[in-house]
């Protein structure tokens, strides 16, 4: 049997602030500094969890310039609504994925949808940015709404799971088509049990601690939200990354 990855480091979040007028968030990286150690990953931002009134005015962030990279937003609470100069749009609710490649440029927005703004309600969401090849970073844009339906879910024991949305685990395959090989999981674990990743070779691995408690590897705990684990990669062999 492997040994458990080495942990490198615990990381709490370097910033908090707002983005417009609707993603309270806290920046996880690049602004604690380990954002070299995190390549193709360039920002993840914890969005809420917030409580906002309803409103007939929807709160967010209106039109801004993307460009050489994709945005990745996993819903947790509330919806979001996108729109961009490339003419896509679309609407995530609670367990959606939105995967925007803006590569060669995109002018977009994304607001609070509509019926959610005007009845209110607690808001939650994380934002990932990818960065794209060189090969690829003045390719055409595109956008995937990949709902909750199409994210497969595979059973890690005593109740937990962890949902595919890019990658493989343990055979399954998630929806989401990239252009570097990431696996992104969205894991939920149990209290009082111990649950196992196998992950491939030569990665490196993040755990992001979104809500609870969890010990890592046996011997490394984490507690409060919006905590980030980084842990090494093995060169040879089958990875491995226990949570308990």
């Amino acid at each position: 049997m492997k040994q458990p990855k080495k942990l490198l480091g615990t990381y709490g979040p370097g910033s908090a602030h707002w983005v417009g007028d609707g993603f309270p968030v806290r920046n996880l990286f690049p602004s604690n500094g380990i954002q070299n150690e995190l390549d193709p990953f360039l920002l993840l931002d914890y969005v809420g969890p917030s409580d906002f009134e309803p409103s007939e005015r929807r709160h967010g962030v209106g039109e801004h310039p993307h460009r050489g990279f994709e945005t990745v937003t996993l819903a947790y609470q509330g919806a979001v609504e996108h729109r961009d100069s490339g003419g896509h749009s679309g609407v995530i609710h609670p367990g959606d994925v939105q995967w925007i490649t803006a590569a060669s440029g995109v002018v977009h927005e994304e607001m609070h949808e509509r019926e959610f703004a005007r009845h209110g309600g607690t808001f939650e969401m994380v934002q990932l940015w990818v960065n794209l090849p060189s090969a690829h970073k003045m390719s055409r844009p595109k956008y995937q709404t990949i709902l909750k339906e199409q994210i497969p879910s595979v059973d890690l024991g005593s109740g937990a799971y962890a949902r595919v949305i890019a990658g493989r685990l343990n055979g399954a395959k998630g929806p989401a088509k990239t252009f570097t090989p990431v696996n992104l999981l969205d894991v939920r674990l149990t209290a009082g049990n111990r649950s196992e990743l196998n992950l491939p070779e030569g990665h490196n691995t993040g755990i992001v601690l979104l809500q609870g408690d969890v010990v890592v590897n046996g011997a490394h705990e984490l507690k409060g939200e919006a905590q980030r684990v980084k842990v090494c990669c093995w060169r040879h062999g089958r990875t491995r990354c226990c949570w308990l």
